[in-house]
C-alpha cells in the first residue's frame, strides 16, 4: 500500500486527493522507486485542470527522485540505487511509483535527492531549448519570459555560461533582482507598457534571433514583435492561457518569422536521448554552471496549497513535494 495523489475530475487544486493505493510488484523492464522528493512543474497544473486532458481517474506529476525499492525482470538497476526520472509516466505525486527502467536515470554522486527532483525536468527543458531546438552561441541575444521561475533561473545561468546575452521578463521588482543574479543581462517588468520598445533599445533596433515564451496568451504577440526578420518564436508553455489563434500572414508581415510549439517529450523520446539530456543537466550542476534554487518545499499532503501558490505566481525558483518517509 502506498499513498498517491489522484485526480478523478478536471478542475482546480481541490480536485487532487491523497488516497491509499495498492502498488503491484514491478513487471518486466520496470523498477519501483520510493520517492524522496517530487518535482512540482507548471505542466502539472495543465494536467490537473484539463488543459492537457488525461484519462480519468489518474495520478499526476512527472518528476521525482528516490531509491530503487524493487526491480522486475531484465532490469539494469539494483535495489538501493539512487535514481531520478521525468517524462516517464504520469503519477509522480506518490510515495512510490512503478516506472519503465529505460526512462529512469542514475543520480550521480554529489547530487542529492532534492536537487535531482528540482532540476531534472526543468533542466532537461532548458537543455533542449538552447542546445538542440536552437543552438545558442556566444554573442547571441535572446528573450526569456518568466525569468525568475524554475525553468527561467536555470535558462539564465546556462545561456550566460554559453556566452549569450539574455533579456528576461518578470512580474515584480523582487523577481527582477533574482533573475539578474542568475545570468540575465537585463530584466524587464512584463506588466509595464513599452517593454518591447525597451528590447528594441537594448538591441539597437536589431531585435532578436529567438524568443522563448512559456507564458502564452499574455505575451504572445509582443514576443513576435521582439523578433528580427527570419527569427524563431519558441512557444513552449501556456502559464497565462493558450496563445491566441495565429493568422500565418502575421509571420510574413513581421519578416518571414518561424514559430514552433515544442514539448520535452519529443526531445527525450528515446532512452539514449533521455540519458544524454540528463547527463548534460547533472554535469552542469556538478561543475557549478547551474545553481538550483529550491525556494518552496511542501509536504505531499499539502499538494493543493502547492498548486494554488504556483498558479498565483507566489513562488520563485523550484518547488518540491516531500512524501512522508517511514
Amino acid at each position: 500500500m502506498t499513498r498517491a495523489v489522484e485526480v478523478t475530475v478536471a478542475g482546480g487544486p481541490e480536485v487532487m486527493q491523497l488516497v491509499d493505493r495498492d502498488l503491484p510488484d514491478p513487471g518486466p523492464g520496470q523498477v519501483r522507486v520510493a520517492n524522496r522528493a517530487i518535482g512540482l512543474n507548471y505542466i502539472d497544473t495543465y494536467h490537473r485542470s484539463g488543459l492537457y486532458p488525461l484519462p480519468l481517474p489518474s495520478g499526476i506529476g512527472l518528476e521525482g527522485a528516490g531509491v530503487v525499492q524493487a526491480v522486475g525482470e531484465d532490469g539494469e538497476f539494483q535495489v538501493g540505487d539512487r535514481v531520478a526520472y521525468c517524462a516517464a509516466t504520469i503519477g509522480a505525486y506518490a510515495e512510490a511509483v512503478n516506472l519503465p527502467a529505460e526512462r529512469v536515470v542514475p543520480i550521480p554522486d554529489g547530487v542529492d535527492f532534492d536537487t535531482a527532483a528540482a532540476v531534472l525536468l526543468k533542466g532537461a527543458t532548458v537543455e533542449y531549448l538552447l542546445q538542440r531546438l536552437f543552438t545558442l552561441r556566444p554573442g547571441h541575444r535572446t528573450l526569456f519570459h518568466a525569468a525568475a521561475g524554475g525553468v527561467g533561473l536555470l535558462f539564465g545561468q546556462w545561456a550566460a555560461a554559453l556566452g549569450a546575452e539574455v533579456i528576461g521578463t518578470v512580474s515584480t521588482e523582487g523577481k527582477r533582482e533574482l533573475a539578474l543574479a542568475h545570468g540575465y543581462s537585463h530584466c524587464l517588468l512584463s506588466g509595464e507598457h513599452g517593454w518591447v520598445d525597451e528590447v528594441r533599445r537594448l538591441t539597437d533596433g536589431e531585435m532578436l534571433p529567438v524568443v522563448y515564451d512559456g507564458v502564452g496568451a499574455a505575451t504572445f504577440y509582443q514576443s513576435l514583435d521582439c523578433l528580427a526578420p527570419r527569427g524563431l518564436m519558441v512557444s513552449f508553455g501556456n502559464a497565462s492561457g493558450s496563445p491566441p489563434a495565429l493568422d500565418l500572414q502575421q509571420l510574413s508581415q513581421r519578416g518571414s518569422l518561424f514559430i514552433t510549439r515544442p514539448t520535452l517529450f519529443s526531445y527525450v523520446a528515446t532512452r539514449e536521448d533521455m540519458r544524454a539530456c540528463a547527463a548534460a543537466v547533472f554535469d552542469r550542476v556538478l561543475d557549478g554552471t547551474l545553481r538550483v534554487e529550491i525556494a518552496q518545499r511542501y509536504p505531499l499532503v499539502e499538494v493543493q496549497r502547492a498548486h494554488a501558490e504556483l498558479e498565483a505566481r507566489r513562488t520563485v525558483g523550484s518547488s518540491l513535494l516531500i512524501p512522508q518517509v517511514d
